[in-house]
């Protein structure tokens, strides 16, 4: 079972119906038009739409059995505990940083979305306002205050 959000699951629902309709009809229209160059022992065109059918194919088992297993959760914060799905507003060094914490299908470091199960992430699950945590990170170790969570 893998914890993930709600938003996280629409993506994937998402994702796996755009390929289960849009691109299982494109790859069969490639393969379609690859068949018609003729022998098939040495049409590239071919090949290569066969490994894209395989490639989609996995995909689609792959989302299937993510989405069959996911446990959603959220409402992250509501307790006052960081757990996923929420917001939370650090202090580090005298500034203030903004993380959401995901799970690692919306991983966005650029956005501030981190995941429960980076080592960031790990350290501040099930903290409250006011904990501070230390993290290793490849730079050094780091101090943060936790000042609000939402």
């Amino acid at each position: 079972m893998k914890e993930i959000t709600k938003q996280s699951l629409e993506n994937l629902k998402k994702e796996l119906l755009d390929l289960k309709i849009i691109k299982r009809a494109e790859v069969a229209e490639r393969i379609k038009e690859a068949k018609e160059f003729g022998d098939l022992s040495e049409n590239s065109e071919y090949e290569d739409a066969k490994n894209e059918q395989a490639f989609a194919e996995g995909r689609i088992a792959e989302l299937e059995n993510l989405i069959k297993n996911a446990v959603v959760v959220g409402n992250g914060g509501s307790s006052g505990v960081v757990a996923m799905g929420c917001q939370i507003t650090v202090v580090a060094d005298g500034q203030e940083e903004k993380y959401s914490i995901v799970d690692f299908t919306e991983v966005d470091a650029a956005k501030g979305h981190i995941s429960s199960e980076s080592p960031l992430g790990k350290a501040f699950m099930g903290k409250k306002i006011g904990d501070t945590i230390h993290v290793m990170v490849p730079v050094g170790e780091i101090t943060m205050k936790i000042k609000e969570i939402k």
